[in-house]
């Protein structure tokens, strides 16, 4: 049997107008008229047959008649939101991309907002860990990893070198009337991520101590390394593009100026067959935007399906 249904406006209007009980509000609600409104609400109880608003010049009251309305028109609105809801993220590409926490927090997470607003239908996700994914058992679509770019059956970008620079929290250069000299450092707190290593090159090629390289607290990851750098806890050693906002921001100095290179960098990788999902080619040409290098330029292609 075909059931006659009001127009969706008229049900629009009578929802803004039963919620608001005021019809300039329901109007500004729906961003239209007040007599757009209020011609709506009469067409619907014309073809309803019934009032569904007491008028007065205090403004508007539901009927008995209204309420009941009211309660069917509003969970039937509310059920088709939902639905819409629904419908849009099944239909949104879902793409997950794998790197540390430290990379996460300091480089990536600040600049989501620019891609979110460039690609609002994509559904990205953030899986932070120091544990290498798998792309196939974790579901990963693209992965940041540190190291010298050999990668087998991956293709692979470089996104920036891993150039360390020595920072701390303005504080601890204050009133210094010469720049440093490496052999300041010695004076200081070192903080240390888990590894250590990068203290001990460092002090080495700086003709330093290389037990020095022993002491200091020791954090789980760079981003504690970095917490304690802008309390002024002490010197940190750390990748200057991950350092670079608190660097602009003057929350941390650079010691020197200067980056010494480790010798590896971070790269973005992935299968292949990646960039056949949806929202995926966007999603690999915007991070190698905001690195600064052409999405052309693919460092390794290996032949195993491994990752």
């Amino acid at each position: 049997m075909k059931t006659s249904l009001p127009p969706l406006n008229a049900l629009l209007a009578f929802d803004a107008a039963a919620r608001c009980l005021n019809l300039g509000a329901a109007a500004d609600l729906l961003c239209v008229t007040k007599g757009a409104v209020s011609l709506q609400l009469k067409r619907l109880e014309q073809s309803l047959g019934v009032a569904l608003f007491a008028r007065s010049p205090r403004g508007l009251a539901l009927t008995p008649a209204g309420e009941v309305y009211f309660q069917a028109v509003s969970g039937a609105l509310g059920l088709i939101a939902q639905a819409t809801a629904a419908a849009r993220t099944a239909a949104a590409p879902r793409l997950a991309i794998s790197c540390t926490p430290g990379f996460a927090a300091q480089w990536l997470v600040p600049r989501l907002g620019a891609f979110e607003a460039r690609h609002p239908q994509v559904d990205l996700r953030i899986k932070a860990s120091n544990q290498v994914a798998d792309f196939a058992r974790d579901g990963i679509a693209f992965a940041v990893r540190h190291g010298r770019g050999r990668y087998p059956g991956l293709r692979a970008h470089k996104l920036f070198d891993d150039d360390l620079s020595v920072v701390s929290a303005p504080a601890l250069l204050r009133g210094r009337r010469a720049k440093p000299a490496r052999r300041d450092v010695a004076a200081q707190v070192l903080l240390h991520d888990e590894h250590r290593g990068d203290w001990s090159l460092w002090l080495a090629d700086a003709g330093l101590p290389a037990a020095l390289a022993r002491k200091g607290p020791v954090f789980t990851d760079s981003n504690g390394v970095m917490e304690a750098a802008r309390a002024g806890h002490g010197v940190a050693l750390v990748p200057r593009a991950l350092a670079q906002p608190d660097l602009a921001a003057r929350r941390l100095v650079d010691w020197f100026g200067a980056a010494a290179p480790s010798g590896l960098a971070y790269y973005l990788v992935y299968p292949e067959a990646t960039l056949h999902g949806a929202g995926a080619p966007a999603l690999r040409d915007w991070l190698l935007e905001q690195a600064g290098q052409p999405a052309a330029a693919v460092i390794r292609d290996g032949c195993s399906p491994s990752g």
